[in-house]
């Protein structure tokens, strides 16, 4: 028998609700993990959920030139990037209850009709869409007793009639539950106007108006600016959004997204938000935070590391994987400087030329046969010339097919993905993805455990035999081919057992030349870098350093004329 929950019980956790107006990629999801960081740093217990208002059901068939990154969670779930954001900023893992998307909510709706559920009432936007909206997020609330905060971003901007529903949803929210326990933070964009040299309030008056019409008053202001805002300035936006002055904060760029939430401590945000909510808490401790921000815009050293993927004209589809460096960099004290190159660039210049002075390669995930042999053929310079290599996911897969060719002698090695005949398909379906027509939430999704070879650089990586990591996939390494390849050199140091399938490899006789199945880098986080990523972030400083050595130098030109 399922408790029911009532709404005094519910009353104990307190909702943050972030919304945006005027325009689009303001840094709603930045600002929510800020807060997130500073209430969890008093002690707090956090969760952050996003509503994002597009049909899709969920993020996993988005295209990453219009949409980036798909983020994995541990159950399995396809999201927004907003919940990578969340997760390396409050340190704490996020679930399929962390995000809602109007696809999913109406998907459920229509679902329960069918059924008969609503016993023949006329379903509507309004109680019936508004009604599963507040469901979920009471749901994630529950979801965790120990709950103080939940922090609820509201996707797209205000004014934007697919966010409708979310925001009538919160709006019964904070009623019934009442405005010590309901805070409403909206981010904003205060604009200058070079022509006249002044900054205008008049798009964040009307979208505020916007958010009353609809019976939303916020409680805070996040102002977006390129300069600081003056004293009468401020006084005029809390004048005509009906704030107080110290409710409005002002908000400009930084160096580091991870220095936005020393940024707002240091405006009063935290100590704002607990005096709306009525709460008490601990002194916040971001001294870690601030060590690990110091180093990032203040790094000793600086190295350059190849990307070759295949959606680099859009760095959010890598921002995971870009964090992922930006975390081991601090923990190494370097900046790493990422150099992309799209793949199909390998298939007409040089591949020496295109990796020149770069100190390691990254090969990351992927989809689709373009670009796959630029991939392969930037794998195979990293072997032979000793350049630190790690590849991930797809990444992986080529590495494995570069390997087959140049070392084994299957010259036609490919992947099924890419050779709809399958012959030397070293790279194949996993058995129970064969027959699937379906393309959303088909895949090998979420966190499954992999056993590791003691001795091995992944061993040695990780300190453990047993470890855990996200995976998004189709296709693995075919085990018909797994004594060929082993015999001939390349290491299978990681495995899920269950599955029998190939997990990490690696080749020993190279300085550091590693490639994965699963998705590390939607696991590091600022406080504590992903293992493979600080280890090979580690090595290629090693190789940065040797860059000057002439013996090294040879044996690189040696290795380049076989």
């Amino acid at each position: 028998m399922v408790k029911k929950t009532t709404a005094s019980a519910r009353k104990k956790t307190k909702y943050i609700f972030v919304t945006g107006g005027v325009v689009s990629s303001l840094g709603k999801g930045i600002a929510a993990a800020s807060l997130g960081r500073l209430l969890k740093a008093r002690g707090l217990r956090v969760t952050i959920m996003k509503l994002d208002p597009y049909i899709n059901v969920d993020a996993g068939t988005m295209n990453p030139f219009q949409h980036g990154e798909v983020y994995v969670t541990e159950d399995g779930a396809e999201t927004d990037l907003d919940l990578g954001h969340y997760e390396r900023f409050i340190d704490e893992d996020m679930s399929r209850l962390n995000n809602a998307t109007t696809g999913q909510i109406y998907q459920t709706v229509i679902n329960k009709e069918r059924k008969g559920e609503f016993l023949g009432a006329t379903v509507q936007v309004i109680p019936h869409i508004t009604s599963e909206i507040i469901d979920r997020i009471h749901l994630l609330a529950e979801s965790k007793e120990s709950y103080d905060v939940v922090i609820v971003e509201v996707g797209g901007t205000v004014g934007d009639i697919e966010s409708l529903p979310f925001l009538e949803a919160i709006r019964q929210i904070a009623l019934a539950n009442g405005p010590q326990n309901c805070l409403f933070l909206h981010v904003t964009l205060i604009p200058f106007i070079p022509t006249i040299g002044e900054v205008k309030t008049k798009p964040t008056q009307h979208s505020v108006k916007e958010l009353r019409e609809i019976g939303i008053q916020p409680d805070l202001l996040l102002c977006r600016t390129q300069y600081p805002l003056e004293d009468k300035v401020r006084a005029k936006i809390a004048l005509f959004c009906n704030v107080v002055k110290d409710d409005v904060f002002e908000v400009r760029d930084v160096e580091t997204v991870y220095e936005l939430p020393l940024v707002l401590e240091q405006e009063g945000l935290g100590e704002r938000v607990l005096r709306h909510l009525g709460m008490r808490a601990k002194e916040p401790d971001l001294s870690g935070w601030e060590t690990l921000v110091w180093r990032i815009k203040q790094p000793h050293r600086t190295m350059k590391v190849a990307v070759c993927g295949k959606y680099v004209e859009v760095r959010d589809s890598y921002k995971s994987i870009i964090e992922a460096f930006v975390h081991a960099g601090a923990h190494h004290d370097v900046k790493v400087e990422l150099h992309w190159i799209e793949a199909e660039e390998f298939e007409k210049q040089s591949t020496a030329e295109l990796l020149s002075g770069c100190s390691g390669l990254l090969v990351p995930g992927g989809f689709g046969s373009r670009g796959v042999e630029g991939k392969i053929t930037a794998v195979h310079y990293a072997r032979v010339n000793n350049l630190p290599f790690l590849g991930l996911c797809l990444g992986l897969q080529m590495a494995v097919i570069e390997y087959a060719r140049n070392v084994c002698g299957i010259k036609k090695a490919n992947s099924r993905e890419f050779s709809s005949d399958g012959k030397n398909a070293v790279i194949d379906f996993m058995p129970e993805q064969r027959g699937i027509r379906h393309k959303g939430a088909t895949m090998r999704l979420g966190s499954y455990p992999c056993f590791l070879t003691r001795g091995s650089q992944a061993h040695r990586a990780f300190g453990t035999d047993a470890i855990t990591e996200r995976h998004r996939h189709r296709f693995e390494v075919n085990n018909t081919y797994r004594e060929t390849l082993e015999n001939h050199g390349l290491k299978v140091s990681g495995v899920w057992p269950e599955g029998n399938l190939v997990e990490i490899i690696e080749l020993e006789d190279h300085p550091w030349f590693l490639a994965v199945q699963f998705h590390p880098e939607l696991k590091s986080r600022l406080t504590h870098p992903h293992p493979l990523f600080r280890d090979f972030v580690g090595a290629c400083l090693a190789q940065n350093e040797g860059a000057l050595n002439p013996a090294l130098q040879k044996s690189r030109g040696q290795a380049a004329a076989l």
